[in-house]
């Protein structure tokens, strides 16, 4: 089953009424949004594969895009309707990157960031070494390196135990001036620290592809912050994904069929 463009109810409606399924393609990296339906078919013989590690490639160069932005304030640039002479702009090379997360988006952001030079630091649930990292540490060691970090890129996925992943205490532990790009979930990111943060200047810009709430409502605080670029989810368009999750399905169809090994099974236990 293929659940493209399929809302989670109807979702949970097919899931009842077909009792023979035995593997459910999910359209989207992460699964927090079909929680429901996944815990409706628990006990269930089910194979539930996401498209983790289809998307990395557009969704890293979105990262970057953000970043290099971000970096040089281009958002404050793109807001002005006079000439002005530029005061703000810092370059990407030699930064100390930490990136929360070391899925395959994760995996892309490092393979993309090589030629700028940075040093990247990896935190993982588990502090396995991730290649090309400088240094791979688990959850617990966050605020340990975010000391350290001058631009921190979220590519974690959401779970129980990773929403509001950074809040008041790991902005708190930045080093003034660091900036902060979000290419994963809003949940990770406590909004409300954020804020405090961009205002009393511990963090000097963020860079939103994701928001808590999404969509951001109209005249929400984050729209006005002076150091702030949002985009509205638009680090991969239908455009991109559809060949992408193509290929994703074909492979795992493939498995399917011959009982070979599939691409992006979903840990019920991590939650992704």
């Amino acid at each position: 089953m293929i659940t493209e463009r399929v809302p989670v109810n109807e979702l949970t409606r097919l899931l009842a009424q077909h009792a023979h399924l035995e593997w459910v393609q999910l359209p989207s990296a992460g699964v927090d949004n079909y929680a429901a339906a996944i815990g409706s078919a628990a006990g269930r013989k089910i194979t539930w594969t996401s498209a983790k590690g289809a998307y990395a490639q557009p969704v890293a160069e979105h990262a970057l895009a953000l970043s290099l932005a971000l970096l040089r304030a281009l958002h404050e640039h793109a807001r002005s309707s006079t000439w002005t002479t530029p005061t703000k702009g810092v370059s990407l090379a030699g930064l100390d990157v930490v990136i929360i997360g070391a899925g395959g988006i994760a995996v892309e952001i490092i393979r993309l960031l090589k030629p700028f030079g940075t040093k990247v630091t990896v935190v993982r649930r588990k502090p396995q070494v991730v290649a090309d990292a400088a240094i791979t540490v688990g959850t617990e060691s966050l605020l340990e390196v975010l000391a350290g970090a001058d631009l921190v890129i979220v590519a974690a996925a959401l779970t129980a135990s990773t929403s509001g992943l950074l809040g008041a205490a790991e902005f708190a532990a930045l080093k003034g001036g660091a900036m902060v790009v979000n290419i994963a979930r809003g949940g990770l990111v406590d909004s409300d620290a954020l804020l405090e943060a961009l205002r009393s200047e511990r963090v000097a810009g963020a860079a939103l592809d994701v928001t808590d709430p999404e969509p951001l409502p109209d005249g929400h605080p984050l729209w006005d912050e002076p150091n702030v670029l949002i985009t509205p989810h638009a680090a991969d368009t239908p455009g991109m994904r559809a060949p992408l999750l193509a290929e994703r399905v074909r492979i795992n169809a493939a498995a399917h069929i011959s009982g070979g090994n599939f691409i992006g099974v979903v840990d019920m236990v991590a939650g992704y």
